[in-house]
C-alpha cells in the first residue's frame, strides 16, 4: 500500500503510477494519522502542490519516528537547492511532475529501500554485526575488482547470507561496469547524510544486484572523490555491518585515508598479487606498510592470482619475496575476462570452473569458518600515517 498526499489539485492524478493500493489524503496531517494507524505502511508520495517546507518537515519527522517509511516528493520544478534540502530531510527521491515513468521507478526503489531497512533493523547486538572484508592490491592489473566481485557472489550464495559489495575506488571504480549496473545511486549521495547516517539512509544508496547481494557504487563524476571524507567511509561501513552478514570492499591500488578507513573497519584483509616481479615487490612493500601501521596479521590473507602462469618464477621464488603464507592459488583462465565482459561473475556463470572453485574454497576456509579477527586501535594508525605522509 501507499499514501498519496495531494493539495490544491485533483486527487488521484498520480496514483496510477505509484503501484499497489493507494490511499489519497488532502493534507499531511491526514497522512500522519494514517501512518499512526498503520504501522506496516512504508511509502508516502507527496504531490507537487503540497508546500515544500511542510513536506520536508513531515519527512524529517518520519525519519525519526518511522525510519522505514520512504517519502517520494513530486515537484513542478526541481533545482539543486531543493534537492539538497530534500536529501538532508531524508526524502528518498524528488520526481518532476508529469514524469509518470520516473514516479513509478522511484516508488519501486523506495519500497526496496524500506524492505532492506526493515531487514537490517532486525540485526541487533554487537555479536551479530557483519564482517568487513577489504580486498587490496598494491599494483593495478592484478584482478582485484574481479576478485572482489567473485568473493561477494561466493559469499552471497553460501547459505543465504546477505552481502554488500562496496566500490571504494572513488575515482576509477569499475564495479558498476563489471556487473553492468546503472550507477543511479552512489557513495556521493552519502555526503549530505554525513554524521547522521542510519540504516534507512544507507539503504537508499544501495543498488540491488541479485538476491542476497547489493552494491554500493563509486561516484561517476570526476572530482567527487575529493568531497568524500574518510570519516564518512568509516560511518558507512559501520552501518553496513548492521545490515549485512558480509561487506566486501574493493579498493584502489594505493594507500589513502579512504583505504585506511576501510582497513581499520575490516575483520579481514585480502591481499592480491600475481606471479610477476613488480607485483610481488609491491606486495612485499604493502605487507611491510601494514606491519608498520600495526595491523594485526590475524585475518590477513594473501591470494596469488593467475598462479599457474609460466613466467619463469617458481613457487619458492614467490614465497621468498612475499615472506607470507599464500592462502589461495587462483589459476589463470580466458573464461575470467569473458565472464567479466558478459557482466556475470565466473562464480555465477560457471561455478564448477577451477577459478570459481578456488574462490569458493577460500571463502569457506578463511572467511566463513574463521572467528572474527581482532583489530587494533584506529586512531594511532591514522596519526602515524599522517605523520609519515
Amino acid at each position: 500500500m501507499a499514501i498519496f498526499c495531494q493539495q490544491a489539485a485533483l486527487p488521484g492524478r498520480h496514483t496510477g503510477r505509484i503501484g499497489g493500493a493507494v490511499r489519497t489524503v488532502s493534507d499531511l496531517a491526514d497522512a500522519v494519522r494514517l501512518l499512526d494507524a498503520d504501522p506496516g505502511e512504508t511509502l508516502v508520495v507527496i504531490g507537487p502542490d503540497a508546500d515544500a517546507g511542510e513536506a520536508l518537515a513531515f519527512t524529517a519527522r518520519c525519519r525519526l519516528d518511522r525510519p522505514a517509511v520512504g517519502v517520494v516528493l513530486v515537484r513542478h520544478g526541481v533545482d539543486i537547492t531543493l534537492l539538497t534540502r530534500a536529501l538532508r530531510a531524508g526524502v528518498r527521491e524528488v520526481v518532476p511532475a508529469g514524469d509518470e515513468a520516473a514516479l513509478a521507478e522511484a516508488c519501486v526503489r523506495s519500497r526496496e529501500v524500506s524492505r532492506q531497512a526493515l531487514a537490517g533493523s532486525g540485526e541487533a547486538g554487537p555479536e551479530r554485526e557483519g564482517r568487513v572484508v577489504t580486498v587490496f592490491s598494491a599494483k593495478g592489473g592484478c584482478g582485484k575488482t574481479t576478485m572482489a566481485v567473485n568473493l561477494a557472489t561466493a559469499l552471497a550464495t553460501a547459505g543465504g547470507r546477505r552481502v554488500c559489495l562496496v566500490d571504494l575506488d572513488l575515482t576509477f571504480g569499475d564495479v558498476a561496469i563489471t556487473v553492468q549496473l546503472d550507477p543511479v545511486h552512489t557513495i556521493k549521495q552519502a555526503i549530505g547524510m554525513a554524521g547522521h547516517l542510519d540504516v534507512t539512509g544507507t539503504a537508499s544508496l544501495l543498488t540491488p544486484y541479485r538476491p542476497g547481494l547489493d552494491v554500493l557504487l563509486a561516484p561517476v563524476e570526476p572530482g567527487e572523490a575529493e568531497r568524500i571524507p574518510a570519516a564518512l567511509i568509516t560511518e558507512l561501513l559501520g552501518v553496513l555491518r548492521r545490515m549485512f552478514d558480509f561487506v566486501v570492499v574493493d579498493t584502489p591500488s594505493q594507500f589513502s585515508e579512504h583505504v585506511l578507513a576501510a582497513l581499520d573497519a575490516s575483520q579481514y584483509h585480502v591481499l592480491l598479487t600475481t606471479p610477476d616481479v613488480p607485483a610481488l615487490k609491491n606486495m612485499r612493500v604493502a605487507l611491510d606498510m601494514l606491519d608498520l601501521l600495526s595491523y594485526s596479521i590475524d585475518g590477513r590473507f594473501v591470494i596469488l592470482n593467475r598462479s599457474d602462469s609460466k613466467v619463469g618464477l617458481t613457487m619458492g621464488d614467490i614465497e621468498r619475496v612475499v615472506r607470507n603464507p599464500i592462502a589461495a592459488h587462483v589459476p589463470s583462465s580466458r573464461e575470467v575476462p569473458l565472464s567479466t565482459n558478459s557482466g556475470v561473475p565466473i562464480t555465477l556463470v560457471n561455478p564448477g570452473h577451477p577459478v570459481s572453485q578456488a574462490v569458493v574454497e577460500f571463502t569457506r576456509h578463511y572467511l566463513l569458518d574463521q572467528p572474527v579477527a581482532a583489530r587494533n586501535g584506529r586512531l594511532s594508525r591514522l596519526r602515524l600515517w599522517r605523520r609519515s605522509g
